[in-house]
């Protein structure tokens, strides 16, 4: 169920409106991090219902900065309680913190803000607690100094993180640790991936700076753009045709690593949404068949909708690659990538929904499925081929941990190197088997792991 649409503001004697403006707006956030927190749905879903409204920047912005802050600002408000956080109606707990959210993080008044969420109160369906609201919302405005200094104390708290995951990235790696938990918390910047069969970074670069904003090249990337400001993709020059794409610096890895040929046939086993699918087909343009497979036929669609806006054509499959589907035939592909399912601990900047979704029994799950699709992608390979592995995860278990699995196991599989010629990105670590960015490191990408994998053809 979405989030509710649009809603005009009610009015009451002389017209005058009787919720302030910016108050519903308050509100559409609050729904959507109680659909997140309370639901168990992804920030992408709880956010669909906004989609029509005017302010929908608004509403997104705020449900994800308090998603991102939420595990800060609850044991700050917790005090001024009268009774566990829990125990509250959630859709006003989800109210609370967004408030609070406002207050500590927004440039608005925070007076005005108190005021908005007594407001929002009514529109959330919680009225009857607008009283509790405005006086638990005046208190946090006077002592939050005090409040947010005292759970600060605790890095899980003062890094907005749930504490296993801290305990995990510190366990894996050290001091990088924390410098991880802080680069979670920045607002990523957004970097595009230009097709040269189209356009040419300097000429989108003259493009973009002839609308009077700013981007440079990648030097260790050819083809990707920085942008200095984030923007809609609709303003992009040649988004709409696919001569440029939004791509995070770390996953147009990909395609490189996979190094296709004219005439190779080349699967994407874990396809969906398509961006590392369609820079395949666009680096090497002249491929036999490029094949596309999920197990979401829903979100397959997405990798159709890539490739008509690049007027390409890809294969797309339906199936669950944790074992063997009949529509494949082994030993038949030349090049295939497992960009694996997993919990998204490299990419929580962006989708920052993950801290409250994600549990530590989720990891191991994680782990199990990525070694099953791993070794149904391996007999999908032809002898000689290379499969790519690779995550959004900075945890071992997901990454290295996984692929020294399959080698024990698999003879007939060996770990490549890094291409020749390929430039490494700034601050790439190599790992015992495979190579790892960190999110927000040298290279400004998100986390990202890749292992290189050769079917051997003796």
């Amino acid at each position: 169920m979405s989030a509710p649409g649009p809603r005009s503001p009610a009015r009451s004697g002389k017209g005058r409106a009787r919720h302030a403006p910016g108050a519903d707006t308050l509100a559409q956030a609050a729904l959507a991090v109680h659909a997140v927190v309370s639901e168990g749905r992804s920030s992408d879903d709880a956010l669909e219902g906004s989609q029509g409204r005017t302010d929908r920047a608004a509403v997104r912005a705020v449900a994800l900065g308090t998603m991102r802050w939420y595990l800060r600002l609850v044991p700050a408000l917790e005090p001024l309680l009268n009774r566990p956080f829990q125990e509250m109606s959630p859709k006003l707990a989800a109210l609370l913190v967004t408030a609070a959210h406002q207050v500590e993080y927004s440039r608005g008044a925070a007076e005005a803000q108190v005021h908005l969420a007594v407001d929002a109160s009514r529109i959330v369906g919680e009225g009857r607690a607008s009283g509790m609201v405005n006086a638990v919302l005046r208190r946090f405005v006077t002592h939050r100094a005090e409040l947010l200094g005292a759970s600060d104390q605790d890095i899980a708290k003062r890094q907005a993180h749930p504490r296993w995951l801290v305990d995990a990235l510190l366990a894996a790696w050290g001091e990088r640790g924390e410098a991880m938990l802080a680069a979670n918390n920045q607002h990523p910047p957004m970097t595009l991936r230009v097709d040269p069969a189209q356009l040419t970074v300097t000429d989108f670069l003259r493009s973009w700076r002839a609308l009077g904003r700013d981007a440079h090249a990648v030097a260790w990337s050819p083809g990707a753009v920085t942008l200095e400001h984030p923007v809609s993709v609709q303003t992009l020059p040649g988004f709409d045709s696919g001569a440029v794409s939004v791509q995070d610096l770390g996953a147009q890895l990909a395609a490189p690593l996979l190094d296709t040929q004219p005439g190779m046939r080349v699967l994407d086993a874990c396809a969906a949404p398509g961006g590392k699918t369609l820079h395949i087909a666009q680096r090497t343009p002249d491929l036999g068949e490029i094949v596309a497979v999920d197990h979401d036929s829903l979100r397959l669609q997405r990798v159709r909708q890539n490739f008509d806006r690049a007027g390409r054509d890809v294969l797309l499959i339906t199936a669950d690659l944790r074992s063997a589907p009949p529509s494949l035939v082994p030993s038949s592909f030349d090049r295939v990538l497992v960009d694996a399912p997993c919990s998204g601990s490299g990419v929580i900047r962006r989708h920052p929904d993950i801290k409250l979704l994600r549990r530590p029994t989720d990891i191991d799950t994680f782990a199990a499925t990525q070694l099953q699709i791993l070794r149904t992608a391996f007999e999908l390979l032809r002898p000689g081929g290379r499969l790519i592995y690779c995550t959004c995860s900075v945890l071992p278990k997901e990454n290295e941990h996984v692929v020294a699995a399959f080698l024990a196991e698999e003879p007939r599989a060996a770990a490549g190197p890094w291409p020749e010629g390929m430039a490494q990105p700034p601050g790439l670590m190599e790992r015992a088997v495979g190579w790892q960015l960190l999110p927000g490191g040298d290279a400004g990408t998100d986390g990202f792991y890749y292992a290189c994998l050769d079917r051997l053809t003796t």
